[in-house]
């Protein structure tokens, strides 16, 4: 929140890979998840993070015996790293790029949650029961269209890549969540 009052701090902690490649600021690929450009932003990522976050927490505790705060944990900042390589790629020389938020990380646990409960029904926003592996399929087709397009000052890459982290994390656990999709999800009556 400080960064809404402090654009010089923002831009100190913001993702910007030109910093992390030519002057070796690497901390950026943690921090900027941590700053948001605005309350609306901050308010979206965090109201994702609350929906989904304990649930997933929870679940993990079902699919693997390590501590399921540790493998959160692993879960998000993975996430957040993850999120950051096509920006990488895409705008390593570029000294005017920039991004925050933890989209990246938040993605990462909404697909999480998507790959244990794939049949679960969901409300998303104007449109009723939709099932999870239904909404994943169209977040990440909109999420690819929407980096292709661009100029909407949104690293919809991020949410892409994000997305891809938390499947495959998710899988690392327990490969049979893939092979066998739902099958979890009855085994613990959701």
């Amino acid at each position: 929140m400080a960064c809404f009052q402090d654009r010089r701090l923002l831009d100190t902690l913001a993702f910007q890979p030109y910093a992390v490649r030519n002057q070796g600021q690497w901390y950026r690929l943690f921090t900027h998840a941590f700053v948001h450009a605005d309350w609306p932003h901050l308010f979206v990522n965090m109201f994702v993070l609350f929906m989904f976050g304990r649930n997933v927490e929870l679940l993990f505790s079902e699919v693997t015996a390590l501590p399921a705060q540790v493998v959160y944990g692993t879960l998000y900042i993975g996430g957040i790293l993850f999120a950051t390589l096509p920006g990488m790629a895409k705008y390593g020389q570029d000294p005017n790029y920039r991004s925050v938020g933890a989209s990246g990380a938040v993605s990462a646990v909404l697909f999480a949650q998507i790959l244990l409960l794939p049949t679960r029904e969901s409300d998303m926003m104007f449109i009723k029961n939709v099932p999870n592996w239904l909404f994943g399929i169209l977040y990440l087709v909109y999420s690819y269209f929407m980096d292709k397009r661009g100029g909407d000052h949104v690293a919809h890459d991020a949410h892409f890549y994000g997305a891809v982290f938390g499947v495959l994390f998710t899988t690392a656990l327990d490969p049979d969540l893939l092979l066998h999709l739902g099958a979890f999800q009855r085994s613990i009556g959701y």
